[in-house]
């Protein structure tokens, strides 16, 4: 019997082992491989850092062509001091790697329609997209011409080297927390994923994404007439980036409208045809950048400040470090993926960036002889298309191709086999520039060095896609902004809607020259500044897009600060980048209490408006106006539109908040007041806001009950990590702000990376971001940026020589590098 039960035991052991050898399925996820997991010598255990770990010591790597210094201060930021250019970038590669890992791997998955592989079935939606959208043909076009460049390959290849040394060396033990519960392992890293990982900035930044989709839905449903009254081309309230006024000279091109285009352009109505993308760049995506001339600050030394509003996660978007070479000493926020300070400072200058918002992704429907997509009609003859297949592996899964047919336009994105939400079966090609190979690493790499105002305007030069405002400062006295990018030269309201795809007549007709980008240098006022807004007036000979796509109220109350504003400090700077005030408000509530008759509200509801009445304007965490303010306005807003463009089922474009506050100042009947579904009433805006202040108020009473009428508690601020998983996230972050506002604060987007440089003669510089140097939730380098980032408050930026880093008793590590 003693050998039955040994048996059994054995068959037990066995099979323990096995089970503890796959991931078991819960639910709709599934467990990691228990095992390995739990393994005390290679689990989750292994990732958690102590406080003493220390960072320094000494390292031989085979790769480096010198000797290098690490110098790792109190926050843990590296300080990289080498003896050339190429060992810089291979040890930003290293550490980046060393403290990013995981989060480098997933976003370039993510760019690359690879999200399946590491996570199985539930990413495929997304990975048909970008493969579709054409990310992984426009990462090789723009990576033949980096490589071309000799100055950017040599960097890239010095990064990638610098990755992969860190990976060779990488035990079990070590291998990041997230690979571990995903039972995957890091693969070797190529300059085609940092490739990718630039154009995914592309799509994250590039203007209108998608919405020619739904705006051609809307245009359709409701008429031309009435689309232009929803969508007009310009806010009366816009205070550009270039002040009102600012001459220009005859442009180079001028593109030919098409004859057809009021029959086949903007005429048609009927068939609605759009998609719903599974991942949609957030709308709120910009920034604030402004520079401040020596003229206005106290020091007679120009200021520059930069906080680019994007997405708040775990690990941060930006990793801070300091580069010096003998061609360069750097400092500033860079990408986990890339080489080179994307945003920051060096011995002379400094540059910040926002998104300019231009549109340069237009959709056009093709015509193909049969479902095989091999010929589509174009300029009167079948023209033959070339078919590129995109395997996308799928962990656990069969592989899944995707077909792409390639034109003239790009990628036929939707089709047969990838439908519009009502499967109409049309053909939709893509043109985007981000298709087009471009170098914008080099734009960093020379902004890198840059001396002066002649060196910052080669640098911007290089790059194309998305636009930016690039805002400078140097120690010379010079001040400037400018709006870069490749722009299309299109003919008035071009590409808002899909166009014709059946020959050249709608095809893009150039690009912009450089020289006749928008461009303030040393303005008389001052000072340079933008906030996402639309760069000019409509002197500029160029057409940039409708307003929708640019929003006023960050740029009004910056430019209104800082116009008022004299001997400026570092000091008045934080201040005024944190800055709760909220201008949107303070010219949307005399609308509002235009319309209200205040004698037929409630006791409850007057106490509520009493409350609105009585605010200051301000957006703090602890105070209650916000709130109400935001579900009155809400309120006004969907009962006035919603009866037009929820109707149908399907998805249209609703117009910005701008629109309807500049139409209740003009007037009480607006047409879009009326409710279409009541044909024996016309209701016009008195109706509108007195029912939606009854709606608000009684939301207002639940929220109240439930302790969440506090702005802070009903915006609920958090930053979630990559894989949404609740317990490796910062939930509940106190911090006020919110849309509108320049600390542009709202559930899970805001401020990603603060910055001050006071450009005197020993630089002095701050700044702060919503994380951790480390990507390990194991390490108390992992988010303990985000009390001090959500407080307002920012951190000294240590910007040293080696000499000074080595005497300074704020580095606390050491790491010293040399070639094996």
């Amino acid at each position: 019997m003693k050998y039955v039960y040994a048996f059994l035991a054995a068959i037990i052991t066995i099979a323990f082992i096995a089970v503890l050898n796959i991931q078991l399925p819960v639910g709709n996820s599934k467990t990691p491989r228990l095992g390995y997991f739990l393994s005390p010598q290679q689990g989750f255990w292994q990732n958690a850092e102590s406080e003493t770990t220390d960072f320094g010591g000494e390292m031989v790597l085979t790769g480096l062509k010198g000797k290098a210094d690490v110098y790792f201060d109190n926050r843990l930021v590296p300080h990289i001091y080498a003896e050339n250019d190429a060992d810089a970038y291979f040890l930003q590669g290293y550490l980046h790697a060393k403290f990013r890992l995981f989060q480098m791997e997933f976003e370039t998955n993510v760019a690359g329609g690879r999200l399946s592989e590491l996570i199985g079935k539930d990413g495929l939606a997304i990975d048909k997209y970008f493969r579709r959208l054409g990310m992984v043909y426009a990462a090789e076009n723009s990576l033949k011409v980096m490589e071309a460049d000799p100055a950017v390959k040599s960097a890239m290849d010095a990064y990638t080297a610098g990755v992969n040394a860190y990976i060779a060396q990488l035990k079990p033990n070590q291998i990041p927390l997230e690979f571990k519960l995903l039972n995957v392992k890091p693969e070797p890293w190529t300059n085609m994923r940092s490739a990718l990982f630039l154009k995914f900035m592309s799509y994250d930044l590039t203007g209108q994404g998608d919405d020619d989709l739904l705006m051609t839905n809307t245009k359709n449903l409701l008429g031309y007439n009435l689309f232009q009254k929803l969508f007009p081309d310009r806010a009366d309230s816009l205070d550009p980036i270039l002040p009102i006024g600012t001459k220009f000279e005859k442009p180079s091109i001028v593109p030919t409208i098409p004859i057809n285009v009021d029959a086949l352009y903007y005429r048609i109505s009927g068939g609605n045809t759009t998609a719903i993308p599974p991942v949609i760049p957030n709308k709120n995506n910009g920034s604030n950048n402004w520079a401040v001339s020596g003229s206005k600050t106290k020091s007679g030394r120009p200021i520059l400040c930069n906080d680019p509003h994007l997405g708040l996660n775990l690990p941060s978007l930006w990793y801070e470090l300091q580069i010096n070479t003998p061609t360069q000493n750097t400092y500033g926020a860079t990408f986990p993926g890339a080489p080179c300070v994307i945003i920051g400072f060096n011995d002379s200058c400094a540059w910040g960036v926002t998104n300019a918002g231009r549109d340069v992704k237009d959709f056009y429907e093709m015509k193909f002889k049969d479902s095989t997509m091999q010929e589509y009609w174009f300029n009167n003859e079948w023209k033959k298309a070339e078919l590129r297949k995109e395997v996308i592996k799928v962990k656990d899964g069969p592989d899944d191709v995707e077909t792409l047919a390639m034109t003239v336009f790009g990628p036929v994105m939707y089709d047969k086999s990838y439908q519009s939400k009502n499967k109409d079966g049309h053909y939709y090609a893509v043109r985007w520039k981000a298709h087009d190979g471009s170098n914008e690493l080099a734009a960093f790499y020379h902004l890198n060095r840059a001396k002066n105002y002649n060196d910052y305007s080669y640098a911007v030069n290089y790059f194309v896609c998305p636009g930016q405002n690039f805002a400078f400062a140097c120690k010379h006295g010079d001040i400037a902004i400018k709006q870069q990018g490749a722009f299309i030269a299109k003919w008035k309201h071009q590409g808002e809607f899909v166009m014709p795809g059946t020959d050249s007549s709608y095809m893009w007709q150039g690009v912009i020259p450089n020289k006749e980008n928008p461009l303030l240098y040393n303005p008389p006022r001052g000072f340079v500044s933008s906030a996402n807004q639309m760069a000019v007036d409509t002197t500029y000979p160029y057409y940039l897009g409708r307003s929708g796509n640019f929003p006023i109220y960050r740029g009004i109350i910056i430019n209104r600060f800082l116009a008022g504003m004299n001997n400026i400090t570092p000091e008045d700077m934080m201040k005024m980048q944190t800055n709760n005030y909220n201008v949107f408000a303070e010219m949307a509530m005399p609308a509002l209490f235009k319309y209200l008759d205040e004698t037929k509200l409630t006791r409850v509801e007057k106490r509520y408006m009493d409350k609105l009445k009585d605010w200051n304007l301000v957006s703090d965490y602890d105070a209650a106006a916000p709130t109400i303010f935001e579900c009155f306005w809400d309120s006004v807003f969907v009962n006035t539109y919603a009866d037009e463009l929820n109707g149908t089922g399907l998805p249209y474009m609703w117009p910005e908040q701008s629109t309807l506050v500049e139409a209740m100042i003009k007037d009480s009947n607006y047409i879009f007041a009326d409710d279409i579904r009541t044909k024996d009433v016309k209701e016009d805006m008195h109706v509108i806001v007195q029912n939606a202040c009854k709606q608000a108020c009684a939301a207002l009473e639940n929220l109240e009950k439930e302790g969440k009428l506090n702005w802070g508690k009903y915006k609920d601020t958090h930053i979630g990590h990559l894989l949404k998983i609740p317990a490796l996230s910062r939930l509940h972050v106190p911090i006020g702000g919110g849309a509108n506002i320049i600390n542009a604060t709202t559930s899970n987007h805001g401020p990603s990376w603060r910055m001050i440089v006071h450009l005197t003669d020993k630089t002095e510089a701050y700044g702060v971001y919503p994380g951790g140097q480390s990507g390990n939730p194991g390490s108390k380098y992992y988010d303990n940026f985000i009390d001090t980032w959500a407080a307002g408050k920012y951190y000294p930026l240590l910007f040293l020589t080696k000499e000074m880093a080595a005497a300074s008793t704020e580095m606390k590590w050491h790491l010293h590098f040399k070639n094996g």
